[in-house]
């Protein structure tokens, strides 16, 4: 897909209304030379399934139109867990029938972290997260693909996604630390796009001296490729 270099690019993000990251996250690593970012926001309180699913049927699409109006260039899907519910076949449509609602090109975060491993080609693939059991296992079955085992996915259980945003970049080493103890693995997945993940992965990398794949370290690295 071209854009029109000749002006910034427009991103259009939708995020779950709760989420007090990922804006702040691509504001902080796109340049401003190159992009905008525009946000709009789908009613959510809880981080689980129904909720999720809520959020994509009833409140995603009048956000994405409403986004619409300021002729983006691409649209972000700003919700890992929601995109993983059923597999990324199911994230790629959703991502596609908002952009077209948007009048833009779609893009999923699941679907770009799915890009950003097979960059890394893992093996064996670990997985954290902040959300409970479902959401966690969802989101490793997304990640799981032919070739690549997940040798462990956990989750802090939290549930109010708000909360999602509480612990901090060194609580989320210290929980992968503890849970990861005793795993062989060549990459880390950590999920969520309202988590402090990115702030947190110089010090995973750190750590386990594994490649580090978050949410919104996968949708920066397919926005900047737009323009590369």
């Amino acid at each position: 897909m071209t854009f029109d270099m000749s002006r910034r690019t427009r991103v259009a993000l939708i995020v779950p209304s709760s989420n007090t990251v990922m804006e702040n996250d691509l504001h902080a690593a796109l340049p401003k030379s190159g992009y905008t970012v525009h946000t709009d926001r789908m009613y959510l309180v809880e981080t689980t399934r129904e909720a999720e699913i809520r959020m994509i049927e009833e409140f995603a699409p009048a956000a994405a139109s409403d986004l619409g109006t300021a002729k983006p260039d691409v649209l972000v899907f700003g919700c890992t867990s929601a995109g993983s519910l059923f597999g990324l076949d199911y994230d790629a449509r959703v991502c596609r029938e908002l952009g077209e609602r948007a009048g833009c090109r779609g893009m999923g975060v699941i679907s770009s972290v799915a890009a950003a491993l097979d960059r890394h080609r893992p093996k064996r693939l670990a997985v954290i997260t902040p959300y409970n059991e479902d959401l966690t296992q969802a989101v490793a079955c997304a990640a799981t693909v032919a070739g690549r085992e997940v040798v462990g996915a956990y989750g802090m259980g939290i549930t109010d996604n708000e909360a999602l945003a509480a612990p901090t970049p060194a609580e989320i080493v210290g929980f992968a630390k503890g849970r990861l103890a005793g795993h062989a693995f060549d990459a880390l997945f950590v999920s969520c796009t309202n988590y402090r993940a990115y702030e947190a992965r110089p010090m995973l990398e750190d750590a386990f001296g594994v490649p580090v794949v978050t949410s919104n370290s996968a949708v920066i690295d397919a926005l900047l490729a737009l323009r590369a």
